[in-house]
């Protein structure tokens, strides 16, 4: 009888090293899409915050997966399934932040009109 424990199971790294490609540009989207908003010329409103918040924590859940896949135990599959499954939530955040700005900045411009 072995005192070892049984081995977790494992995915290929060609596999993870494909996801961490895959996180890494959406990442890198999502944060000039950030930058380019907050670099804009034209002044911040109250309103402005039900889109930037979802987006803000999004692009904080996409950044937690990219560290976790980084980490050389993440070719364990449950941890493999625990930072994917963060990124998506990232990712639907950021969308759900953008749909919002862009909803509230299609408002604005009717409400002007």
């Amino acid at each position: 009888m072995s005192d070892r424990a049984p081995e977790p199971e494992r995915i290929e790294a060609v596999f993870r090293n494909g996801t961490v490609t895959v996180i890494g540009v959406i990442v890198g989207f999502s944060l000039t899409f950030v930058t380019s908003w907050a670099s804009s010329p034209s002044p911040w409103q109250l309103h402005d915050l039900l889109g930037i918040v979802p987006l803000v924590i999004g692009v904080i859940f996409q950044l937690i997966a990219l560290a976790a896949m980084l980490h050389p135990n993440s070719l364990e599959r449950r941890r493999y399934d625990r930072a994917v499954q963060q990124f998506l939530v990232g990712l639907v955040l950021v969308t759900i932040g953008i749909a919002i700005a862009i909803a509230v900045d299609a408002i604005t411009v009717a409400s002007r009109s």
